[in-house]
């Protein structure tokens, strides 16, 4: 046993001189952060992949790279992003092999989200499986607000339907005097999580609903639909589905000479593709939105820099804002923790408030924070889509009720 240990304190000794202990202790060299993604380039949620997070995350990753990346201080340099992207196919099951796949076998530093609130719910429990940070960016669902405590690597900025976008809605419509509406939804998880919280603040602000509807994402007619909701006459009508039926809806309601006094469709109405389309026609239509043009200078900035010289299709109210918040808030929790270690940064942006381009932002237990919000409810007015509500963060007061359709064209004879 003598002879043993003698041998064993040798190896140890020769160990160290040849490999010092630094050596067993310091990070590997690297020379990038390599960020992987599972996103819809194509199928039926690439419309939105495309208009939503992808124009940040591009316009971002170019800025920062350009300014050496993010430093890290267990390398004592800045580091590059390298983004890493499948293209999933706007298929769930796609999305859950390909993030299972970055990981493992690509085994990058972190995930960027899938896109859509189904996604989410599928995408989450894997990179909490392999604590992985996610910063999710187009999904948001009140009902993972009964897993979040099981999922602490999930990070949601975006607002979603209590959180606090139907609420203020019910405030803004009962303020104007509306009593009643008539509700479409999607029959999917957002259509669902929507119709019912719209079910809870409605009432509370005395809006009876008085008729609901759900309809496949693929739909094709609503005009049967339509002409149900016109004969109740309500006051709103609400479009809670994804932006192919909330411009199916919007273009047979004028087809049909129906003008509620509200029409609210969301997502969709926030992007510039909307107004795009539908022209000054979308004067009064609500959506969902974060922030404008006036909501601050540093906004202003913001939207010149990810839309001067492109198409207006690309602009989005609701989601950019918070997206490229997000981004910021990650790459400032990052040079806080020095490391990429995601364990360490998620302890970061747990807990500490960064500056961002929406002011003071931070997450409580995953969610961003209702005070680091700028807005709400937006209305297209004069082109613009302005921030109507909340009041305190408003960027111009609401119109009510809205201004009717064009008059439909006569048929030919």
């Amino acid at each position: 046993m003598k002879y043993l240990k003698q041998a064993v304190y040798s190896i140890v000794l020769i160990s160290l001189v040849v490999f010092p202990l630094t050596a067993f202790s310091a990070p590997k060299a690297k020379d990038k952060i390599v960020v992987g993604m599972s996103r819809p380039l194509s199928g039926w949620m690439a419309q939105i992949g495309d208009s939503a997070f992808r124009p940040v995350y591009e316009t971002w990753v170019k800025e920062v790279n350009a300014q050496g990346g993010i430093f890290v201080k267990a390398y004592n340099k800045k580091l590059p992003i390298e983004l890493k992207i499948y293209d999933d196919k706007s298929d769930v099951g796609t999305m859950t092999r390909l993030t299972e796949k970055l990981i493992l076998q690509d085994k990058v530093d972190f995930l960027w989200p899938a896109c859509g609130t189904a996604f989410l719910f599928a995408q989450a429990p894997i990179a909490n499986k392999y604590n992985k940070i996610l910063l999710s960016a187009e999904g948001g669902a009140t009902s993972i607000r009964d897993m979040i405590a099981s999922l602490p690597y999930l990070f949601i900025p975006l607002s979603f339907s209590d959180w606090y976008q139907l609420p203020v809605l019910a405030d803004l419509l009962a303020d104007k005097g509306a009593k009643t509406a008539y509700i479409i939804s999607m029959a999917d998880l957002f259509g669902i999580e929507y119709t019912g919280v719209a079910g809870i603040e409605l009432p509370k602000k005395g809006i009876n609903i008085v008729g609901m509807k759900s309809v496949p994402p693929d739909i094709k007619d609503l005009s049967s639909i339509l002409k149900e909701a016109q004969a109740t006459k309500a006051d709103a009508l609400l479009v809670l589905a994804y932006p192919d039926a909330v411009i199916l809806a919007t273009k047979q309601c004028m087809e049909l000479g129906y003008n509620p006094k509200v029409f609210l469709g969301g997502p969709g109405v926030n992007f510039g593709f909307y107004h795009a389309i539908f022209g000054p026609a979308t004067d009064g239509v609500l959506g969902f939105s974060m922030a404008s043009k006036k909501t601050s200078p540093a906004m202003k900035t913001l939207f010149e820099k990810l839309y001067k010289g492109k198409p207006e299709a690309v602009h989005d109210y609701w989601g950019h804002p918070l997206y490229w918040a997000a981004l910021e808030f990650w790459k400032q929790a990052i040079e806080k923790a020095g490391t990429l270690d995601n364990k360490k940064i998620r302890d970061v942006m747990a807990k500490e408030t960064f500056n961002t381009i929406l002011g003071p932002t931070r997450f409580v237990k995953g969610f961003l924070d209702k005070e680091s919000h700028t807005g709400e409810i937006g209305q297209w007015q004069k082109g613009e889509f302005e921030v109507v509500g909340p009041k305190n963060k408003a960027t111009a007061p609401m119109i009510y009720p809205k201004p009717n359709w064009p008059a439909p064209k006569p048929e030919k004879k």
